[in-house]
């Protein structure tokens, strides 16, 4: 790029000096980096693209990292990221070595948080204000969240705290009308009326100036008070926040740079609670995005000249597990009206949009509230319903006391798709599914089963939807594969034996079950025969099987795309030794404590040893041929 802003200047100080037509400038070479390294890398595309512009303005108007700046989510810190010196690192962006798409402390001391999940900015923020309120020192700390996480419980629990403590914290509500699709509630719908309302911050300050030179003797003072209270609130609605205890400002242009600068530049003198509305749009500056800001949340690589997604030819018959489990879904909701299916903010990214788009009326979109999620389908079950909640894996933790309180211990018929479990690729560490099995399992009646292909998925899908007590059915964020591997029906908590071999057993779980068969194939040529079994089910655990294959084999392998710790075999190991089983013949694959960094997901499979590679290499040394 001839005379690049971006090449030339010492970043983010650079800015300080620079004139507002730079800073636009500056902003369009930001984009255009954003769009054509998502084109090239895939990534969160419509998000990052509508916060350039304030990015910026934070960065020239206040002192980061000096003072604190806290990305809600994190999947909008793409120009936050350029900004602060990462340039280089950002076109290898989601990468093994590049940038992560999400804040990270160890890139750069201006990512304060490993952020992944929505609405925790606020509280986290406040904390780092209450401790430079208690130092006595004047850092500034700025939270920017958006218009769908505000609506989560734990950000509405950091306003109410925050309104009361009377911290330098500034609450930057990033409005663009959408979570990942379009944000839903009837807070979406009073921000609506806010951003609606005229110059509502002049506004309203032209009503107080007015009213207080209204001339009053001490006579009269409480009676005129308590009339301009009732005045002020006729003519100007009194923003719910600023009942709160927030001094509330905007709503402010977004993509106005010097509108922007202003207000930072004003607000950062004044001390307290101060919530800022500033409205953006999704996708600014590539139309494709900002017309269809869903289905650019998350985009795969694609033409940045057309917006076309790039494809690699499919693998015959192969579809992905989101897909075929939704497919599933649908048809037996098509058989039983009873069915209604629920997700919190994500129907793209669980596939349950379709769902809603055959049964509108079955069909709830909660937003970002998993807690709220899992109780509404507790009580919609307790009213004869058979709710289907999908959420992804990382998700579903921040619903774990609704998991037990009004889910299991009611004994309730909700069935979970558990989406994206197990390693999921780019995202990184704040999106692996690596303790779902781990926090289900313990819960009473609850029923842990995980697919090898789709006629095990679909087998138990049919299971949960008739079932009389909660099912968590998990599967990964990858391809189911294209055919199945035997044609045995599912039963509740009993494994399917797929080859046979005397040499050893392997004990998969789910999308572990394909490495494992590929590893036994390769291993049958090196003369050693293995037993393969798709276990099928972590809770419960086929005793039965088990039993057998500690009597007949020499040592039994356990394989989960989960962590090791409380995982899938810690479950075999408890029922061996429920059953007074021989457990020292139980060896376990699964994920120790590291952390797996952003990367492809066969990557990180083949990193913790459990690609067919890693398989082979275990059971060669468990049968001594290492």
């Amino acid at each position: 790029m001839p005379d690049s802003l971006l090449e030339r200047l010492d970043l983010p100080q650079g800015l300080k000096d620079m004139s507002p037509a730079a800073l636009v400038r500056l902003a369009g070479e930001i984009r255009s980096l954003i769009t054509e390294t998502v084109a090239a890398r895939g990534g969160h595309l419509a998000s990052n693209l509508g916060v350039v512009d304030l990015a910026i303005a934070l960065h020239r108007a206040f002192d980061f990292p000096n003072d604190h700046l806290v990305w809600d989510v994190g999947h909008q810190c793409y120009a936050h990221k350029i900004l602060t010196g990462r340039g280089e690192a950002f076109k290898g962006l989601r990468t093994a070595g590049g940038a992560s798409g999400f804040p990270n402390p160890a890139e750069s001391p201006y990512d304060l948080f490993r952020t992944g999940h929505a609405g925790t900015s606020i509280s986290t923020a406040l904390g780092l204000a209450l401790a430079e309120k208690a130092a006595g020192t004047g850092v500034r700390t700025v939270a920017v969240i958006g218009d769908g996480a505000l609506a989560s419980g734990v950000a509405l629990e950091g306003i109410n705290h925050a309104g009361d403590v009377n911290a330098n914290l500034l609450v930057i509500l990033n409005d663009n009308q959408m979570a990942i699709s379009k944000t839903v509630g009837a807070l979406a719908r009073h921000l609506t009326r806010m951003r609606t309302t005229p110059a509502y911050g002049n506004l309203k300050q032209d009503v107080h100036d007015v009213l207080d030179r209204v001339p009053m003797g001490d006579s009269l003072s409480r009676a005129i008070h308590a009339f301009k209270d009732v005045v002020k609130e006729a003519v100007v609605p009194e923003h719910m926040f600023e009942r709160l205890g927030f001094r509330c400002f905007g709503p402010v242009d977004g993509h106005d740079i010097e509108a922007l600068l202003e207000t930072l530049d004003d607000l950062k003198r004044l001390d307290g609670p101060l919530f800022l509305h500033v409205h953006t749009k999704k996708g600014y500056g590539f139309a494709p995005a900002a017309e269809k800001p869903e289905a650019w949340h998350s985009a795969r690589p694609f033409d940045e000249q057309n917006g076309q997604v790039v494809t690699d030819a499919e693998p015959a018959g192969a579809g992905y597990w989101t897909d075929a489990a939704v497919d599933e879904v649908i048809r037996l909701a098509e058989g039983d009206e009873r069915i209604l299916a629920l997700t919190a903010a994500m129907p793209e990214g669980t596939g349950l949009i379709r769902f809603g788009h055959r049964f509108p009326d079955r069909f709830f979109d909660v937003g970002i509230c998993e807690q709220h999620a899992v109780a509404l389908a507790s009580g919609l079950a307790k009213g004869g319903l058979r709710p289907v909640v999908g959420v992804y894996s990382t998700f579903l933790q921040r619903a774990y006391d609704q998991l037990f309180q009004e889910m299991a211990l009611q004994g309730l018929p909700v069935v979970l798709l558990v989406d994206r479990a197990g390693l999921v690729g780019a995202d990184g560490p704040t999106h692996h599914g690596l303790y779902d099995i781990a926090y289900l399992r313990q819960l009473p009646g609850l029923v842990v089963a995980a697919p090898a292909d789709r006629a095990e998925l679909a087998g138990m899908l049919r299971l949960a939807a008739a079932a009389d007590g909660p099912w968590a059915v998990r599967y990964a964020r990858d391809r189911v594969p294209a055919e199945d591997f035997t044609d045995e029906p599912v039963a509740v908590g009993r494994a399917a034996v797929l080859r046979e071999g005397d040499c050893g057993a392997v004990l998969a779980l789910g999308a572990t079950v394909a490495a494992a068969m590929e590893a036994a194939a390769r291993l049958q040529k090196d003369g050693i025969a293995v037993t393969v079994v798709s276990a099928r089910f972590a809770k419960p655990v086929d005793a039965e099987c088990l039993a057998h294959l500690l009597q007949a084999q020499p040592w039994v392998l356990t394989i989960e795309d989960h962590a090791a710790a409380g995982g899938f075999g810690s479950a075999v190991l408890e029922t061996a030794e429920a059953c007074g089983l021989d457990a020292s013949k139980i060896h376990r694959l699964g994920i120790g404590e590291a952390i797996i960094e952003h990367d492809t997901r066969a990557a990180q499979l083949a990193s913790v040893g459990l690609d067919a590679d890693g398989i082979v290499a275990r059971v060669k040394a468990l049968a001594g041929e290492a």
